[in-house]
This record gives structure tokens, C-alpha cells and sequence, in this order.
């Protein structure tokens, strides 16, 4: 059974007549990567300053090992964090920097800060780089020595607050990689707060999608990639096609819908009612690149008129015309069919790459 590390518990916050966080609870487990995931002004970033010490909160709670923390100050929790602008001293040298923070608290005896910052730079791969000053450092090497400052404390937990949204996307991508890595080997309880939803699916135990302050949905990558809990989710998590449709029939938790004149069954989500499907008040969401192309019908496809396509590089960017709305479908390598404009083709999906969904938006899964 997993161990709840940090506890949020029914956690409001105000700016003025603002609410940035609505009845916010939320379990964080020992030792995982967690990413706080949602468009700008959600309430990310105020749940990590809230953690941090550095917001006080409304009302509610937060526990770290069963224990509140709400009265300590930021230095008294065994919390720290890693900021976008990385906050190093450009006059220090790498070792410095590392060191300042257990130099100024006591928190580690002098005879051991050599190694205990050797320690960190081994962790970060940045060893032989203590004597260079920061300001000869590459944006990722100062990332590097921004983690290891932040750990070498051994915090419970690490905050990171969009850290790699100051690098270029091909550093990014690396940086990704170096994170896992790092939060693996120090086993340190990352809590990690982006509006990039590939950071997030790529470096995360579980993500928490947020919207207006409040928790939509809590799962691994997958789960929330597959199975989107409402519309907000649907939309904000992968390239979906979201096409409105009226039902005609419902059965078995499947609905049947009629694209381009073509009945088509699909799988009613969650929240979607026998009542939701018939009264038509509901949205199909299916994957752009779950969707292939084909000259030919066959079982469960239908007909759709190309309005525009062009390659990308690896991939083949399909606008087709579905009951007069338009749909994007995303092909990678060879195409199984040769079309060009207006020319009619048939459409089709693979298994669990489509559902309905009710059109409401929002729905508090926290």
C-alpha cells in the first residue's frame, strides 16, 4: 500500500473576491512524481506556494507525515523549491551557491559540506563543475545546480515551478529525461507544476488535472490520456477531435450515432446517462491520431469529404468534413490510401479511441 506523504485537505484560497482554489484536497505518496497540470491561472502554482509556506491559505489544511504544517515558516518545512529563473547567486561559484543554504541555517556540519555537495553534483552529473561560476553556465547546467542546492538539504519533498519553461525545446526534452532520473535516484517526492501536457505525460507517476481552482481528474498518464473524466479533460490532454452528435439509440453503455449519415456505436464515459445520450447533450471526443484514412468502406467506418492534408515531417495531417464540422486526423508513416482534396474517403478509429462524453465541462474528481 502506498504511503500518503502530503495531505491537502479541503483548501480554500481568495485573492480579494477571487477564489483561486476551490475545496482543494489532494494525497501525495512518498517517493513520486507527481505534476500539477492545467492551463495558466488554474491554481497550480498556488497550491505549490501554499505547500512552500510562501501563500497562507484560507481555510482547509496541509499535512506533511500526518503532521500540519500550516503554522511553520517556509524554513521549517522539510519542503524546497526549484523556480523557472533558477535563483542562483551569479557572483558565487557553483559550489557556493550549493552550499549556501545549509551554511546560513546550520543544517549541515561544517566538516561535511564538502561532501555533501560533491554528493549532490555527483546526483545532477555536474561533478568537476564546483569551481566554475555560475554565470559560465549553460541555461541547463544551472537547472542542474538549482536541483542539486534545492536537495541538498534532503527535503521530504521537491517543488518545481515550471522549471524548464526558460529552455529551448531540445534541451527541454533532455531535461525531462535528467529529472526522472534524478527524482528516481534520490527518491525525493517531486511535486511538479507545468501547462505542457508532454512534460507532464512523459515525466509523471500521476498527474492532477486542474481548472478554476478546483482537481478535474487524478490518474497515471494513461488513464488520464484514455479516459478522460469530463470535456474539460478531453480537451486539454492529447489532440482530440470534440464534434457535437445526437443520439439514437443507447445500449449497453454504448451510444449510437450517425456521422455523415453512418451509424456508429461508441462508448458513453463517464457521466454519461442513458438521459445524457438521448437528450443529446453530449460531445464525441476521439484522438486525432487514433483515426485512419482508407479508399475503401468497411465495418464501422464512414464517409467524409478531405478539405485539406499536409505532411509534417513524420506525420500526415489530414481536415476531413464530419456533419459539417471538421475533424483532424493525424496519420504517422505510409498512408494506406492516396487522396487529394474533395475527394470522399472512409474514416475509422481504433479500439478506445473514441468516447461521448456530457457537455459540461467541469466536474470535481478531487
Amino acid at each position: 500500500m502506498k504511503e500518503v506523504l502530503l495531505s491537502i485537505k479541503n483548501v480554500d484560497k481568495y485573492y480579494g473576491d477571487f477564489k483561486a482554489l476551490d475545496n482543494l484536497s489532494l494525497d501525495v505518496y512518498k517517493g513520486e512524481f507527481l505534476t500539477l497540470l492545467g492551463p495558466s491561472g488554474c491554481g497550480k502554482t498556488t497550491i505549490l506556494r501554499s505547500i512552500a509556506g510562501f501563500e497562507t491559505i484560507s481555510s482547509g489544511g496541509i499535512e506533511l507525515e500526518g503532521q500540519s504544517i500550516m503554522n511553520l515558516p517556509p524554513e521549517k518545512r522539510s519542503v524546497n523549491t526549484v523556480f523557472q529563473n533558477y535563483a542562483l547567486f551569479p557572483h558565487l561559484t557553483v559550489y557556493e551557491n550549493i552550499i549556501y543554504g545549509p551554511k546560513m541555517q546550520g543544517t549541515i556540519p561544517k566538516e561535511k559540506h564538502k561532501e555533501a555537495v560533491f554528493d549532490v553534483l555527483e546526483l545532477v552529473q555536474m561533478t568537476g563543475y564546483e569551481d566554475r561560476n555560475v554565470s559560465q553556465l549553460s541555461g541547463g547546467q544551472k537547472q542542474r545546480i538549482a536541483i542539486a542546492r534545492a536537495l541538498i538539504n534532503k527535503p521530504d519533498i521537491l517543488l518545481l515551478d515550471e522549471p524548464l519553461g526558460a529552455l529551448d525545446q531540445k534541451l527541454r526534452k533532455h531535461m525531462q529525461l535528467e529529472l526522472s532520473r534524478i527524482q528516481k535516484e534520490s527518491k525525493t517526492t517531486f511535486i511538479y507544476v507545468t501547462h505542457d501536457q508532454e512534460e507532464a505525460l512523459n515525466m509523471s507517476d500521476r498527474l492532477a488535472i486542474m481548472n478554476k481552482g478546483v482537481i478535474q481528474q487524478i490518474g497515471n498518464p494513461k488513464e488520464v490520456y484514455n479516459d478522460p473524466s469530463n470535456l474539460f479533460v478531453a480537451d486539454f490532454i492529447g489532440e482530440r477531435n470534440l464534434v457535437h452528435v445526437d443520439v439514437s439509440d443507447f445500449k449497453d453503455n454504448k451510444a449510437l450515432v450517425y456521422l455523415n449519415k453512418s451509424p456508429v456505436w461508441v462508448d458513453c464515459h463517464r457521466g454519461c446517462s442513458k438521459s445524457h445520450a438521448l437528450k443529446n447533450e453530449v460531445i464525441l471526443a476521439v484522438h486525432s491520431d487514433k483515426m485512419s484514412i482508407k479508399c475503401d468502406q468497411s465495418e464501422g467506418s464512414f464517409p467524409a469529404q478531405v478539405l485539406s492534408s499536409r505532411y509534417t515531417g513524420s506525420q500526415v495531417r489530414t481536415e476531413i468534413l464530419v456533419n459539417d464540422q471538421t475533424m483532424m486526423v493525424i496519420e504517422y508513416g505510409i498512408q494506406d490510401c492516396r487522396y487529394e482534396e474533395n475527394d470522399e474517403v472512409y474514416v475509422t478509429w481504433g479500439k478506445d479511441s473514441a468516447v461521448i462524453l456530457p457537455k459540461g465541462r467541469d466536474t470535481d474528481e478531487g
